[in-house]
């Protein structure tokens, strides 16, 4: 099988989790590429995303590692296995690799738990908040550039799985235009909160135990829980986060800041009156 130009974010998941799966069964990564008949550099592709493998193939290696979850092997291998050409291909090589890898991610999640802090998340964006924080990136933009950005970034919104939104009323104040501007985002915020698979919670500002609250995350739900995926911004781009460690804080991250916000029809009213406000 021909090597991988570029591994996507859930093709290197695949291949970290054969490598913790090796690692936890005591082999090397030479001992487990005699199992397959192949060699070092061949598992080393396969560990890092940029080789593919066969159900059969996956099969057999994870049975060499006694691994005893069905469900998660499972998982592994509809991730192995999976051929779908999403819509977010059409971007490939035209912007960064990480807004196609958060597409494919709510794409194959379950759930997505959210926490927004400073900005309205990009899935509840209106077309000309979603330009104006784009149109504040440092270097700046071409036009071209940042119209594709805004064109992806509407695209995603088509999310259909579960989601729970808790958004600090910062986030809500925040002008990254005009009044204008603003009043149609709290507007689109109302409008989206009325789905069936959307919960929109608010944190103010006069809420006590503020630090529960203080940190933006992302977290989307996998096909089982141990694939759940973290995501964080950073300067350079999105981070991923998938260490069992790491994800069970920010599962009781998240059901800490969820207790502490308002309920969604307070949440609604405190959106409403913030928008007279405007």
């Amino acid at each position: 099988m021909p090597l991988r130009r570029e591994a996507t974010a859930r093709q290197m998941r695949l291949g970290i989790e054969l490598r913790r799966l090796r690692e936890a069964a005591g082999l090397t990564a030479i001992e487990a590429a005699a199992l397959l008949g192949a060699n070092r550099a061949q598992m080393s592709h396969l560990e890092t995303g940029l080789a593919g493998v066969s159900e059969e193939r996956l099969r057999r290696l994870v049975s060499h590692y006694a691994c005893l979850d069905t469900e998660f092997v499972d998982a592994l291998v509809a991730m192995a296995t999976d051929r779908t050409r999403g819509w977010w291909e059409e971007y490939r090589w035209k912007l960064p690799t990480s807004f196609l890898d958060l597409a494919e991610l709510d794409h194959h999640g379950s759930f997505r738990h959210e926490v927004a802090i400073l900005y309205v998340p990009g899935l509840m964006q209106t077309e000309d908040y979603a330009r104006a924080v784009f149109s504040a990136r440092l270097p700046e933009l071409t036009s071209s550039e940042l119209e594709l950005r805004v064109r992806h970034r509407m695209r995603r919104q088509q999310i259909t799985i579960p989601y729970k939104l808790v958004i600090h009323e910062s986030a809500l104040r925040m002008r990254v235009r005009d009044r204008s501007a603003s009043r149609a985002q709290l507007a689109r915020l109302l409008e989206r909160s009325e789905a069936d698979h959307i919960t929109v919670r608010v944190v103010p500002f006069d809420l006590d135990d503020f630090a529960t609250a203080s940190s933006t995350m992302t977290y989307v739900g996998g096909r089982v829980p141990g694939l759940d995926t973290v995501v964080r911004d950073a300067p350079h781009g999105s981070v991923f986060i998938d260490s069992e460690s790491q994800l069970n804080v920010y599962r009781t991250r998240f059901r800490r800041v969820e207790d502490v916000s308002l309920d969604p029809g307070r949440s609604r009213d405190f959106i409403h009156n913030l928008a007279k406000e405007l």
